[in-house]
């Protein structure tokens, strides 16, 4: 049997729900049907279904399969389209991993056009903090936003990812505005807990020294957008990318400090699996993302500006 065909059957009765259906589907019968998943099975030596009388549900072997069967058959489509249409439209789905903030204040607009321009284009997105094995879970690429280590990714630099220290006027009405970094240390912080070091807090002083400071938490969290509205409520000062905070700034919820200092940049990188072979749609849509954000990304404007002219420390 060719494996082309095995896919198509398996994919059919996972998109089905139902050897009945997937006969229906790709008009053969359910004895071939059947013949094809039991063949699969024992030249693979997985299970890939658990099999009740009313219906079949994919085993963890058999989702992540079903997900490497649905790029490969995308791919096959691409590829011949390629080859018969010379100008031929980009279709077929995208398995993108991308961190919750960025993804939710960011990506959507550009998935909004990426999709008016290709809408042969379908999206599976995962909007998520976590690492993600792209291999293991059969993502095509992710959007990363960190110091790169994994040398078995290709990586596309997009954008530069500065961060900055802010708090609300009202909390630095009451506790006082820090001169220098050292000071942070008496005051209430708000630390985002999936940092390398949560509270440790490097930056580098206008001489070119590099230094970092401990900082007390009075709240920890996971996500930047949370950790954003409690420094809008009052409190404490955060450490947060500024793509994260540039609108509270610019309506003056949020007022940047210490800014004579240089705290972390890091980059906004789209990574996918060197081993993998980079479909056209994938191409794609690396480069849009990279031509979107280009040069300085609109969320570091704020940062141009002359609108920091913060009130003395008390």
């Amino acid at each position: 049997m060719d494996r082309l065909e095995e896919m198509r059957t398996f994919v059919g009765v996972v998109e089905a729900g139902s050897i009945t259906g997937a006969s229906e589907r790709l008009e053969i019968a359910k004895s071939a049907v059947s013949r094809r998943l039991a063949d699969l099975e024992e030249r693979l030596s997985v299970q890939l279904f658990r099999r009740t009388t009313r219906r079949l549900n994919l085993t963890d072997t058999g989702q992540g399969f079903y997900e490497r069967c649905l790029r490969i058959l995308a791919d096959v489509e691409e590829a011949e389209l390629a080859v018969s249409q010379e100008h031929a439209d980009l279709r077929g789905r995208l398995r993108v991993a991308v961190p919750l903030s960025f993804g939710l204040n960011h990506l959507g607009p550009s998935i909004d056009t990426f999709l008016r321009t290709h809408p042969a284009i379908e999206f599976d997105l995962d909007l998520n903090d976590r690492q993600i094995d792209l291999l293991a879970e059969g993502f095509d690429l992710a959007v990363r936003i960190a110091e790169l280590e994994d040398s078995t990714l290709i990586a596309r630099r997009l954008a530069p990812v500065r961060h900055v220290v802010c708090a609300s006027p009202a909390y630095l009405d009451e506790h006082g505005t820090p001169h220098s970094p050292p000071d942070l240390a008496e005051h209430d912080c708000l630390i985002y807990a999936n940092a390398p070091n949560p509270g440790l807090w490097a930056y580098t002083d206008p001489d070119g020294r590099k230094d970092s400071v401990q900082v007390r938490a009075r709240l920890r969290a996971n996500n930047g957008d949370c950790l954003r509205q409690a420094a809008e409520d009052g409190h404490g000062i955060v450490l947060e990318p500024s793509f994260i905070v540039y609108r509270s700034i610019e309506e003056r919820k949020l007022r940047p400090i210490l800014t004579e200092f240089k705290w972390p940049i890091i980059y906004a990188h789209a990574v996918y699996p060197r081993t993998r072979h980079l479909s056209r749609r994938v191409r794609a849509f690396v480069d849009f993302l990279a031509e979107r954000f280009a040069g300085v990304p609109y969320w570091d404007r704020c940062l141009q500006e002359d609108n920091r002219r913060a009130p003395a420390a008390k």
